[in-house]
């Protein structure tokens, strides 16, 4: 696979590794970006090793979108039709190609697209099936960037292209033999409620394919839908409808049939083009064309694309690195295209949006922009840290329209999706996506009305049954307040995912943590005050005996079945294992539980030689960082570089786990420049080992922070010493204010484990128990 994947990009790498050296001074960046890394089947050396065991995740579910950074729509070669759940519209083990589809799928999941719309141009006789129509293609024939793809459609000997805006696309079809000419268009509803118009004059299609939920409602309606408007550049010969297998020659409209679409035909020469443009909207058929016309007023596909390029340029130019093998460029590069795809913003050009949940008013955002999407049992973790850091201003839209949700559906949503509340996953996070930015000092937001619904999900319970089944509220939390823990008996109804007691135990003590130090922060000191004792509610799940994450009942005894490196119903997608080391606020009270340093650090070596650690889902990605607790850091760093090492490659097979909407990628993005945030909602990051010779980071206010490491190579893993702006500096980590403030933060790099550097229990990172948080 590698060897193929060289040949196939030999003079792109060529390029790519005469560049290396000058990254820093290079402002074509996008090329490093290759978006079909991680859209096959995982071919890492950690999944090649065990990546069996956990077989859901050997794809990471990202798709090779052309997208501006956040964008409303993601545009893709369409290898799979469907919408249904864990399903990604492309892969890269598929053989044909179906269309070229308007995605809202979240990347790296396993959710659901939906609200897309697929454009496919075929020659020869009319087929409409997806599959029917499909052409063969070959990967050798395919240019993939995040700015433009293209690829021949073998079995029709049509060129296609696309670039992208915002919320638009334009496509360009070279039809390259004499033969009649279609262009086949699919609202791609499972539910067969789709919707879609012809009108000849206007040479335009427009239509809508109707979004439904899954997670909370399991498949009712999400009350708004994917509007598109489709404009051609030349008029038609022909037209008409299709529905199942049927075709309708002269007819213009079509609604709720199963497979129904639309088409145009042609009578070409060889070599003749179409240009295709497509507006979307999730607020209807008028803004979807007010959006085209804002956007792609004309049919200039090379100032479209050229636009698109700078764009990703401009971001991936806050992010400059120097020094390194030349894949590890293509690996850095490519892992922020995939960290700033979502949230995606959801209001149109003039700022109109759908209200969320129940509530289908239009509104405006006003001097913002409206996010959806938030897959925040991922993200919280590194991606929107990431944002907090670098994107200060994206993260402050961001609260604002969580907040905004939160007046429309009356309670802040614990993973929204679909416009709606779900339940998808545990915990109560995006208390910590708020609090982290807050905290560090983003604050142009509302923080009082953030402060009351993020205090209403963590005392109250919805008054209304029918609200808490919608998804509104903390899951159990009546049982966690009466028990401060959740007992085994509580089977936690009305979620995607039951049970998992001990799990959310120790998240919703996480966020009743950094709920608490808002708390502080606004003068709410009886707030405070109960929060931090929830805080250690964490202990309470602990079994003393074996030292792990256990079930537990209500009468406080220990459930029977338990094995440590096994799943249980009790911990989420992991198994005692994983959960025993989140506790990401209070690492000292959990090494105090581990029976002392000494037991931590070799609990932590027999996890780790014992191949426990798995990168591919999230709930231990904050465990390599932890021997800096225990005074250990050479360990984390010799761990890191081995994940970097393990887990990432370039290629189709790149990554070793469902990429789950950028944390996997965020986590490398963290991870090479030199630190990683273990605990959002504290302003610290802790220190790992830089692979980058040099990283300068553009900050938002013109202030740049700069990551040097000297004497820097594979076998010089292991910090020496290290410098704060000329400043000898011995801590194992870092200050969010410390990095915002500009600066220099050098280290001198060596094969020596055994330094010394950031041992001392002075040094150690931050954590609950530490009397500077108290």
């Amino acid at each position: 696979m590698k060897f193929n994947l060289i040949v196939k990009y030999g003079f792109l790498y060529a390029i790519l590794f005469m560049a290396c050296g000058q990254t820093k001074d290079n402002k074509n960046l996008i090329q490093f970006v290759d978006p079909m890394l991680g859209t096959g089947k995982s071919t890492t050396i950690s999944n090649t090793k065990h990546g069996a065991e956990h077989v859901h995740h050997a794809n990471a579910q990202v798709i090779p979108a052309v997208t501006m950074p956040f964008g409303m729509t993601n545009w893709t070669a369409q290898t799979s039709a469907t919408e249904e759940k864990c399903n990604a519209p492309y892969y890269y083990e598929h053989t044909h190609i179906q269309g070229f589809r308007g995605s809202h799928w979240l990347s790296g999941s396993c959710v659901q697209d939906y609200g897309s719309v697929t454009v496919m141009p075929i020659s020869g006789q009319i087929t409409c099936s997806p599959v029917e129509r499909a052409s063969r293609f070959e990967h050798t024939e395919e240019i993939s960037t995040p700015a433009y793809y293209s690829v021949n459609l073998q079995d029709y000997n049509i060129q296609a292209e696309l670039t992208a805006t915002t919320r638009s696309a334009i496509m360009r079809f070279t039809f390259n033999e004499d033969d009649s000419a279609h262009i086949i268009i699919t609202p791609n509803s499972d539910e067969g409620e789709g919707f879609i118009q012809i009108d000849p004059e206007r040479n335009e299609i427009t239509g809508y394919n109707p979004v439904h939920r899954i997670y909370q409602g399991w498949g009712q309606s999400a009350g708004f839908k994917g509007y598109f408007v489709i404009k051609f550049m030349k008029s038609f010969d022909d037209y008409g409808v299709y529905h199942n297998g049927a075709v309708l020659m002269h007819q213009k409209t079509m609604g709720d049939k199963n497979n129904l679409g639309a088409f145009i035909n042609y009578s070409l020469s060889s070599g003749e083009k179409i240009y295709v443009k497509i507006g979307t909207s999730f607020t209807s058929i008028e803004n979807a064309r007010k959006n085209l016309d804002a956007e792609i007023p004309d049919w200039d596909f090379k100032r479209v694309q050229k636009a698109l390029e700078q764009e990703w340029n401009k971001l991936l130019g806050r992010f400059r690195v120097k020094g390194s093998a030349h894949e590890d460029y293509i690996k850095f590069y490519t892992a922020i295209y995939h960290s700033y795809q979502q949230p995606r913003i959801f209001n149109d050009v003039d700022g109109s949006y759908v209200g969320f949940a129940d509530d289908d008013s239009i509104y405006h955002a006003d001097g913002f922009d409206y996010y959806g999407d938030f897959s925040m049992w991922d993200t919280y973790r590194a991606l929107h840290p990431l944002y907090t850091l670098m994107n200060p201003r994206e993260t402050s839209d961001m609260i604002k329209s969580l907040i905004l949700k939160a007046e429309q559906g009356g309670w802040l949503p614990i993973f929204p999706l679909f416009g709606s509340y779900t339940s998808a996953m545990i915990g109560d996070h995006l208390i910590s996506c708020i609090g982290d930015a807050y905290l560090k000092g983003i604050d142009d937001f509302d923080i009082n009305k953030a402060y009351y619904f993020m205090r209403k999900n963590a005392f109250e319970m919805p008054a209304k049954k029918e609200d808490y089944i919608d998804g509104k509220g903390r899951r159990a939390l009546d049982s966690y307040l009466k028990y401060n823990y959740l007992p085994m008996e509580e089977n936690v109804e009305y979620a995607f995912h039951g049970n998992e007691q001990a799990s959310r135990t120790l998240e919703y003590a996480y966020d009743d943590f950094v709920l608490a130090q808002i708390a502080k922060k606004l003068g709410k000191s009886e707030d405070h005050d109960i929060l931090m004792e929830r805080a250690y509610y964490y202990k309470n799940v602990f079994d003393p005996e074996s030292g792990y994450v256990r079930g537990r009942h209500q009468d406080g005894t220990w459930c029977k079945e338990f094995d440590p490196a096994m799943p249980m119903t009790y911990v989420t997608e992991a198994t005692p294992l994983h959960y025993s080391w989140y506790v990401p606020h209070d690492i000292n009270g959990l090494i105090d539980i581990m029976g002392g340093q000494a037991s931590f650090i070799a609990r932590l070596d027999s996890f780790f030689l014992n191949n426990h650690y798995w990168h591919g889902n999230e709930p231990g990605h904050q465990v390599p960082y932890l021997y800096n607790y225990a005074g250990e850091p050479a360990k984390t760093q010799h761990i890191i570089r081995s994940i970097l090492k393990e887990e990432y490659d370039i290629g189709p097979g790149g990554l070793s786990g469902n990429d789950d909407s950028g944390q996997l990628s965020a986590w490398y993005i963290f991870s090479v420049i030199g630190f990683y945030p273990v605990c959002p909602g504290t302003p610290y990051y802790v220190i790992g080992s830089p692979t980058f010779d040099e990283v300068e980071l553009s900050l938002s206010d013109g202030k740049t922070f700069n990551i040097i490491a000297h004497n820097n190579s594979p076998e010089n893993c292991y910090i020496k010493s290290a410098k704060l702006n000329g400043e000898p500096y011995q801590k194992s980590y870092i200050s969010h204010f410390d990095i915002i403030n500009g600066g220099t933060l050098e280290f001198e790099m060596t094969s020596d484990s055994d330094t010394g550097w950031g041992c001392a229990p002075e040094s150690v990172p931050f954590s609950l128990s530490n009397s500077f948080l108290k």
